[in-house]
């Protein structure tokens, strides 16, 4: 089952959106191991990628097919390289939302309950105290 042209023009125009160039990646064929027989350990069609700038790397060989295997190793580089890019974007906008909300200033109503609040929790700790005898003090 060979790898539709489709498929392909696909993968590479998501290596484009992502920013992986052909020239940023270590390839290299290895030998199988596992399941399979001879012919999967005899054969080089395991998939070793190796993304150069973030330095993930991905090891394919579900396929007895060293075509099929290369195909699956981009399309999971792409995946992982996907996810840190998505990761990073994440902690920079919650890093930015949580200045935004230190900075707001809070509404008066807002102001208001919170000041009650501490009023009574104030009481509250007053009425911990132990009662004052009147002797004690003359």
């Amino acid at each position: 089952m060979p790898i539709t042209k489709e498929k392909l023009d696909e993968l590479n125009k998501r290596m484009d959106e992502l920013g992986i160039s052909k020239d940023d990646l270590i390839e290299k064929f290895i030998l199988g191991s596992g399941p399979g027989g001879q012919k999967v350990q005899k054969s080089h069609s395991c998939v070793y990628l190796k993304h150069i700038p973030t330095g993930l790397e991905v090891k394919c060989q579900r396929d007895r097919s060293r075509v099929i295997n290369r195909y699956l190793a981009r399309r999971d580089l792409c995946e992982k390289i996907a996810n840190k890019l998505l990761g990073e974007k994440r902690k920079r906008d919650e890093k930015a939302d949580k200045i935004r909300r230190q900075k707001k200033r809070r509404s008066r109503r807002l102001q208001q309950k919170l000041i009650a609040n501490k009023r009574q929790l104030s009481e509250k700790k007053t009425l911990r105290k132990p009662p004052s005898s009147h002797e004690d003090e003359n």
